[in-house]
This record gives structure tokens, C-alpha cells and sequence, in this order.
């Protein structure tokens, strides 16, 4: 559907500005990644963090990191814009970059090391906690506040429906590219060398991201913001209320059509959905000025309004399914990082695979599969059967993935178990078991082909059919969901700790396999729920 809008306040923009926005996000996610994929490592072996308890915390950052762009989505839709929105972000991230590094530089700001079979390890002191959590807290802060506003900024740029959605396939294809380097060069550098000199490359990276960005400010297309549409949004619910003893007429004359200056075509009258809403746009005596506008604007809302938030409701069970979607994933990358220090990780005699770097397996797998799906398969598709593969689909497969590949760890966890009994090594903490650590690819590899899927899907999905004062809103929802996913994984992870014996401090001793197992009934629960979801709805903005 042809779509235009008023909303930006210069015509610029284009595809020279996806040059520098590219740049800068390469340069968030080397940034962010860089620190963010070794977090449980550097807390264990520089913080003396019990391993689950380092997981945990892990899962409660990348919670912050994913719910941070919500804020800053209301922030740029209601007040700033996106540049503002990027710009403060990235300086912020800069500073906690500075102050991270710093706690692996001064002796003073960390623990002093444990000795190598000593189960008497200095915990970190009050003040040291502080200043880590502070300086993860701002450089959380940055990259949560810059990453999906970045995308809502480089599809504002674009005309054409079909031009945003490929930008979304080649928004996450970047952020996968960028990850996989920030999880082995970055990643290595801190593991072999010094966690110094890897924290420092990523401030340089995200200074850099932050030059490219305001480099490209009289390329942009800048967005007008509006005033906060939440408020909007609460006054068609307060002024449904209050009209709810009204009838509803058919005719569409007693509607008010005033459409806040976008082109979005409404029918005459309200859709008969969700029915009590549309009393809100009803008009009784003395809503309406005698120039047209609104007089009582918590009693009367427009059409537009009345329709937008109908469309939320409508979108609100499909984006709930992916919470557990995400939830998975959310334990999986944590779980897997703990899997892989208890296994051989060696590339030949001489190197030994960073264990936080496991997880680039999933990033190459997605890369791959996002540029392959994109190229070949959806034309393909759009070829045979006459229509494009619709977001809904491509979250649909999604599901069935991630299923699978919980699947497949469980059954990888088992061997690993079954090994490590074989070898009497689940009394022995910190034991080795004599299993590769390639293993542990086939289940990335399958949830990097779902995350390459769903992922897209789902910020296609809502930018498109979101309200369009919603539009960094709706790309910012993707990054919701996984956010609630990390701290629904941490009350999972804690519940099951507390009320089984299956992950204990020595994993070689517990049973994680059962973990993965309860993921696959979840999952295809939530893939049931998710199909009733998606078979009720219908597209609003997509044909």
C-alpha cells in the first residue's frame, strides 16, 4: 500500500543516509556485543561471581537492554526525534564504556583473583559492585536507548512499503554481522590478551558510531515529533467510558473524522469491532468548537484515534506470544555459554575457543539466513505462489524452529551428561568433560535460521501496522518482548533452581537436559496459542 505522511519536516533522506546509519549501528552493536557477549565470563573470572548467579545477572542486563527501547521510543515519538534520541544514547553508552573499562584496569575496583581449586574466593566489595553495576547500567542505557531507534530512524528515511521491509531483513543482517565480530576478534582480545585492551576497542567503536552518525545530519530526514500519542490513546478509552449510556448510530455524519494530519483512508463509520470504543468519536452537544476542532478532548476523540487503538488491542496477543518465543532463546544463550566452559574447546594444541564466543554460531547462522531468505527464498516464494511470504508466516516458522532446536539441546545435553557420568566427573567442580564443544553447533545453528525469521517478521509487522505516531513504538516492540523474555528466563531459571536439583553450581551433577525439555512443551504450547492468534487477525496496512 502506497503510504506518505506529513510527519517529517524536510525531504531528505534516501538511501545515502542508510550509509551512515549502517555505520553507526555497526558501530553500537561492535560496541555493545563486544562487552555484553563475555559479561558472565568477566564476572566470574574478574568478579568471582558463582556462575548461575553470573548467568542471572546476565539476563538482568540484557532485560534492561531490551526494555530501554521502549523508553526510548516514547522519548523520540512524543518529544526528541530519533537523532536526538541516537545522539544522547551513544554519548552515554561512551561514558559507561570508560567506566567499564576502568574496572578492569584498577586492581582497586575488582577483587582480587581466586587461586586456581580454591573454593574460598573473595567476593567483591560493596563499593565495586557499585561501580560495576553503574558502568554497565550506562553502557546498557546507550545501546538499548540507540539500537531500535536507529531502525525506526533508517525506515523514516524510505518511500516505498517493500524498500522499509528489506531495510528491516538488512537492519538485523547488520546488527547479526556486527555481533559475530565483537564475538570473536573482541571477544578473543579480552579473553588472550586483556580485558582492558577489549573494553577499550569497544569505547573507540562506539565513539566512532557516534562521529559517523553526526556526520550524516544534513543527509536525514528529520521526524516531527507530536506530543506524547499515549495520551491520545487514554482518551478514547476515558471517553468511551463516560459516553458508554449513548447509542451508537450508524450514520457517519455523527463521527468525528478529523484525522490528525496523516492521509491514512478510514471508513465512514467505526469497524464493529471492539463496538464500546467507538462511542468515543461519537459527537454530543458542545465536543466541537465552531471551527471544527475538538472542545472537550476527554470526551470526544477522532476516528483515526478510536481506530488506532483497535489495532493495538488486535496486535496485543500475537506480540504476546512472543514473549515465550523469546524466552527460550533468552535461556539457551546464557545456558550454553555456561555448557561450553564445561567443555573441550580447543582448536588444535595451541587454541582454545573463547566460551562466550560460542554464541556467534547462532549470529553467522542468522546472518546467513536473513541475506539467504531475502535474495532467494521469499522471491522464490512470491514466484510460485503469486502473493509474498507475509510477516505472519515468516513468524509462524519461527516458532517451529526454536522448538526444534530446544529440541536438539536436550538431546545434546544428555550426551554431555551421560559423558561426563561415564567419566566420574559430576563430584569434580570445574571438571572438564571430554566432549567437543562442537556439539553444542547443531542447536545455534537451528535457532539462528528461527531468528532469522521471526525477528524480521516481527518489526515488519508492527512498523507497518502500528499507528504511525507509534512508528518507533512499533519497532521498539520486538525489543520488549525479548526484554521480558530475559527476566521471565531469570524467574524460570530461579523457580526451577528452588524447586528441583537440576542446576546446581556443577552442572557435570545436574540435569539441564529436563530444562530444555519443559522449553519444548512451552514452546509448542505457545505455538498453538500463537496460530489462534494469527488465524484472527487481519492485516491492516499490508495487502
Amino acid at each position: 500500500m502506497a503510504e506518505a505522511t506529513d510527519q517529517s519536516i524536510s525531504k531528505k533522506g534516501g538511501l545515502i543516509t542508510l550509509l551512515f546509519i549502517s555505520g553507526t549501528l555497526s558501530g553500537v552493536m561492535l560496541s555493545g556485543f563486544g562487552w555484553l557477549a563475555n559479561l558472565i565470563v568477566y564476572l566470574v573470572q574478574e568478579f568471582n561471581v558463582e556462575s548461575i548467579n553470573a548467568t542471572q545477572i546476565s539476563n538482568v542486563v540484557h532485560g534492561c537492554i531490551n526494555l530501554i527501547p521502549i523508553l526510548a521510543a516514547i522519548i523520540a515519538d512524543s518529544f526528541l526525534g530519533n537523532f536526538s534520541v541516537v545522539a544522547i544514547s551513544s554519548f552515554i553508552s561512551s561514558l559507561g564504556m570508560i567506566l567499564l573499562t576502568l574496572t578492569a584496569k584498577l586492581s582497586s575496583l575488582k577483587p582480587p583473583p581466586c587461586e586456581t581449586g580454591s573454593s574460598l574466593c573473595q567476593t567483591p566489595s560493596k563499593a565495586q559492585y557499585a561501580i560495576l553495576y553503574l558502568s554497565m547500567a550506562m553502557a546498557s542505557a546507550g545501546l538499548g536507548g540507540s539500537r531500535y531507534t536507529l531502525a525506526t530512524m533508517g525506515a523514516n528515511q524510505l518511500d516505498k512499503p517493500k524498500d522499509k521491509e528489506t531495510f528491516f531483513n538488512w537492519f538485523f543482517f547488520t546488527v547479526f554481522t556486527s555481533c559475530i565480530i565483537s564475538s570473536t576478534v573482541i571477544v578473543y582480545v579480552e579473553d588472550s590478551i586483556s580485558w582492558e585492551l577489549g573494553y577499550g576497542i569497544c569505547f573507540a567503536a562506539n565513539f566512532v558510531a557516534l562521529a559517523i552518525f553526526m556526520a550524516g545530519y544534513g543527509f536525514y530526514r528529520f521526524d516531527k515529533p507530536r506530543g506524547s500519542p499515549f495520551t491520545g490513546l487514554l482518551r478514547v478509552v476515558v471517553a468511551a467510558v463516560r459516553k458508554r449510556k449513548l447509542l451508537l448510530s450508524s450514520r457517519s455524519e455523527d463521527y468525528y473524522h478529523e484525522h490528525d494530519g496523516t492521509n491514512k483512508v478510514l471508513p465512514a463509520t467505526p469497524k464493529q469491532s471492539f463496538r464500546f470504543l467507538n462511542r468515543a468519536a461519537l459527537k454530543t452537544d458542545g465536543d466541537i468548537h465552531g471551527d471544527g476542532s475538538i472542545a472537550r478532548p476527554w470526551k470526544l476523540c477522532s476516528l483515526q484515534q478510536v481506530e488506532d487503538l483497535k489495532t493495538l488491542i488486535r496486535l496485543f496477543p500475537i506480540w504476546s506470544s512472543g514473549i515465550f518465543l523469546a524466552t527460550p532463546i533468552a535461556i539457551q544463550s546464557s545456558i550454553t555459554v555456561i555448557q561450553a566452559l564445561s567443555m573441550d574447546r580447543h582448536l588444535g594444541s595451541h587454541f582454545q575457543i573463547p566460551a562466550a564466543s560460542i554464541i556467534v554460531v547462532v549470529l553467522i547462522s542468522s546472518s546467513i539466513f536473513v541475506a539467504m531468505f531475502d535474495r532467494f527464498l521469499f522471491p522464490t516464494w512470491q514466484k510460485l505462489t503469486g502473493r509474498p511470504l507475509m510477516p505472519l508466516r515468516r513468524i509462524g516458522l519461527g516458532h517451529v524452529i526454536n522448538v526444534a532446536s530446544m529440541a536438539i539441546s536436550a538431546m545434546v545435553e544428555s550426551k554431555r551428561l551421560k559423558t561426563a557420568h561415564a567419566h566420574h566427573l559430576e563430584s569434580q567442580s570445574g571438571a572438564i568433560v571430554p566432549m567437543a564443544v562442537w556439539w553444542l553447533f547443531p542447536q545455534l545453528v537451528v535457532v539462528g535460521i528461527g531468528d532469522a525469521l521471526h525477528f524480521p517478521g516481527q518489526a515488519a509487522l508492527y512498523y507497518q501496522e502500528f499507528p504511525v505516531s507509534l512508528r518507533s513504538t512499533a519497532t521498539a516492540m520486538v525489543s520488549l518482548v525479548v526484554g521480558i523474555a530475559f527476566y521471565v528466563s531469570t524467574a524460570l531459571i530461579d523457580l526451577i533452581r528452588n524447586v528441583t536439583g537440576w542446576l546446581p553450581e556443577n552442572i557435570n551433577s545436574g540435569r539441564l537436559d529436563n530444562l530444555y525439555w519443559i522449553l519444548v512443551v512451552a514452546g509448542a504450547l505457545n505455538f498453538t496459542y500463537f496460530l489462534v492468534c494469527a488465524k484472527l487477525y487481519n492485516y491492516q496496512n499490508m495487502s
